[in-house]
């Protein structure tokens, strides 16, 4: 048996994940750091993944970080490609006139979407199952696991590992990445039927009294979970481990480390006033949809541009990242005002990091509505890691919690829109403050290493029940009992 320098025996684990390098996004990122890192803590993993994801996006670089010492099993999954999946999707959904002339084409996507909607149950990705269980049931017998960790959404991957473990005996740790019942209420193409709602709620029931211990993204998250772990009357501990930065990401990339009001990579000719003026670059990376709007962004835009078009002239706007039509129709109100908006898409692992290096204000978004302030978006922590300056529009909540031990954090409701108008005049028109706004709390509890430490102290609680062990609580009571004797 491999130990390590300790004598600690070395674990293996089974890491159910749909969303897995090649394949891109906030969501990849956690899985794969935790594989990253969790062999120094005494557990090695096995993945099971799919073989053809139907996903929007794909990031080669994410590969480079999963050890070559990982075991990884793919299984096909029935789903058809992405590309038609979107082109029947409520996001893809054209606007304006283009959307008057296409009724009957909207109309045949629609039921389309209903009908998928109502038979893959909980997701899609349900056409996973099949091949995933049967691959899965084949490595667990090739090689032994101790325990079997599954990260959603997709939440059809919490079926495949409940399935997984009672078919094995192995305990189930569920990761929510998201909770379930929000992205059904703010998703793109979420189940609207009271059908789809109950079918789901019996399903999260039953992988909830399978899990021995179920961990969420956020504070706010873990209580939530907790209370539908009660409800499903479970046994599962339930513990938060917060998305993290990983600082080895900031040590291989180049570039400026978010001086206050640099100037951008843009051409301006000799003698115009751009090229003496301080300019302010603010920075959004990540998905844009109704659950994080642009809109309080472009209206503090608008408002400038209005009131004082000359410090407008001097405002980059860079979006990187996914985008509904919907965003996009807001993003397009910017095109004609003296603003300069670019437009990335969606853009590989290292290149994030550099826009977001290269930015004067990072920015944080989520809409007012309910459940948002238990949402922590993933990107506020590689932002806390780089150290500059951050601009969290949404509501009260979590994140604003967590922003609060940071001076170089500043927040605003969506509806403040005068205020963030304020707010980038200020920062165009003077940055003493800046260096006034330097100290404060170390975000280093947000490493990725850190945090995957978190989960192997799940892992090893989770097999010492199993077995029958002490857990590391129970000793340390135990010896407070004896030498209190």
């Amino acid at each position: 048996m491999n130990v390590m320098p300790d004598g600690t025996p070395i674990r293996r684990v089974l890491v159910v994940a749909y969303v897995f390098p090649p394949a891109g996004g906030a969501g990849v990122q956690r899985v794969t750091k935790f594989v990253k890192y969790l062999p120094e803590f005494g557990w090695d993993c096995s993945v099971l993944t799919v073989a053809n994801p139907s996903v929007p996006v794909f990031d080669e670089t994410l590969a480079k970080e999963v050890p070559e010492s990982t075991v990884v099993r793919q299984a096909r999954t029935l789903e058809p490609g992405y590309a038609l999946k979107n082109a029947v999707s409520a996001g893809s959904d054209t606007t304006g006139s283009a959307k008057q002339s296409g009724g009957l084409k909207k109309l045949i996507k629609s039921a389309v979407r209903a009908v998928g909607n109502a038979v893959l149950q909980p997701d899609a990705q349900i056409l996973w199952y099949p091949g995933a269980v049967r691959e899965g049931l084949q490595l667990l017998s090739e090689l032994k696991h101790d325990a079997i960790f599954v990260t959603a959404p997709p939440f059809s991957s919490f079926v495949t590992g409940a399935a997984l473990s009672r078919r094995t005996g192995l305990p189930l740790i569920v990761d929510y990445r998201d909770e379930w019942g929000i992205s059904n209420q703010f998703q793109e193409n979420r189940q609207k039927s009271s059908l789809s709602h109950s079918l789901q709620n019996r399903m999260q029931r039953k992988v909830l009294r399978q899990a021995s211990a179920v961990v969420a993204t956020t504070g706010r998250s873990a209580e939530s979970v907790a209370d539908s772990v009660k409800r499903a009357n479970g046994t599962a501990t339930v513990s938060c481990i917060y998305n993290g930065y990983d600082s080895a990401d900031f040590s291989t990339s180049t570039g400026r480390s978010g001086d206050v009001c640099s100037e951008p990579d843009v051409e301006v000719s000799e003698g115009s006033p751009v090229a003496t003026e301080r300019r302010l670059r603010i920075a959004y990376v990540g998905t844009l949809w109704n659950l994080t709007s642009i809109e309080p962004i472009v209206v503090a835009i608008e408002k400038i541009a209005v009131e004082e078009p000359e410090k407008a002239a001097r405002i980059d706007l860079v979006v990187a990242g996914r985008s509904t039509a919907a965003q996009d129709e807001i993003l397009d109100r910017l095109n004609g005002l003296p603003c300069r908006l670019v437009r990335e898409g969606y853009v590989d692992h290292r290149k994030a990091i550099e826009i977001m290096r290269q930015a004067d204000v990072q920015c944080l978004l989520l809409s007012d509505v309910p459940e948002a302030g238990r949402v922590v978006p993933a990107k506020t922590f590689e932002y806390l890691g780089l150290g500059g300056r951050i601009l969290y529009v949404g509501p009260s909540g979590e994140v604003s919690e967590i922003l609060s031990d940071f001076p170089q954090a500043d927040s605003y409701l969506p509806a403040d829109t005068d205020d963030i108008a304020n707010y980038f005049s200020e920062r165009l028109a003077d940055s003493s403050a800046d260096s006034e706004k330097t100290e404060g709390a170390s975000p280093c509890r947000f490493e990725r290493r850190m945090l995957t430490g978190q989960l192997a102290e799940i892992l090893n609680r989770t097999c010492a029940v199993r077995a029958g062990l002490p857990t590391v609580d129970e000793e340390v009571g135990r010896e407070v009992a004896e030498a209190s004797a």
